[in-house]
């Protein structure tokens, strides 16, 4: 099999905080966050692919699996050309992606998940508020609608949630998501930052 990036994923229901943590996590030497959100935001609309998303998403449609995968493997790669990602040093921690089954097992041949930080949040309606609050802020009037947030919820819980079943539970570490990001991010690093330990140790034992 090729040169798989070493990946920890970061999971959970819509306002789980996974970008929170993500963004927190990219500053730490020797990761590395990559957003799909970010992906799409900054894909070249006169690229092939650039087209073929635009052409889904002007009707509404989602992008499908393998399309959402070769986008989000030519933007890693070329972040890799450009040495922005070091992928031999760094650990990748994505967000936002594989969103499903699909994506997850057309996703094992680019990566290696070495652990799931599933950000847990049991009070669904404190999630909501939650949201309606962060869209608020954000000036995102039509986020901020309760039957948009229910609706987000929904679409997890079918399609998304079912990814945790792809991988082994032994990798799979439980976050209290309904902290204070400090304190999640305390967590979070308690699962990390071993992982982290373990790649640099390969790294220097295979120079």
């Amino acid at each position: 099999m090729p040169h798989r990036f070493q990946t920890v994923l970061l999971f959970g229901a819509p306002g789980a905080g996974k970008g929170t943590q993500g963004k927190i996590l990219g500053q730490v030497p020797g990761f590395y966050h990559l957003s799909c959100g970010d992906i799409f935001r900054n894909i070249d609309i006169h690229s092939d692919l650039g087209r073929t998303f635009r052409e889904y998403s002007s009707r509404g449609e989602l992008v499908p699996d393998e399309i959402t995968v070769k986008m989000w493997s030519e933007n890693i790669h070329a972040q890799t050309v450009l040495s922005i990602y070091k992928s031999h040093d760094d650990l990748l921690v994505l967000d936002g992606i594989p969103r499903n089954r699909h994506q997850a097992e057309l996703m094992a041949e680019h990566i290696r998940v070495l652990g799931v930080i599933y950000l847990v949040c049991e009070a669904k309606e404190k999630m909501v508020a939650r949201l309606q609050r962060r869209a608020i802020k954000e000036n995102r009037a039509d986020d901020a609608k309760e039957e948009v947030i229910r609706r987000r919820w929904e679409v997890y819980e079918r399609e998304t949630a079912p990814v945790l079943d792809y991988y082994d539970d032994s990798i799979i570490h439980r976050v209290d998501a309904m902290g204070s990001p400090g304190s999640v991010l305390q967590h979070v690093l308690e699962v990390v930052v071993p992982i982290q330990e373990a790649h640099f140790t390969n790294v220097l034992a295979e120079s």
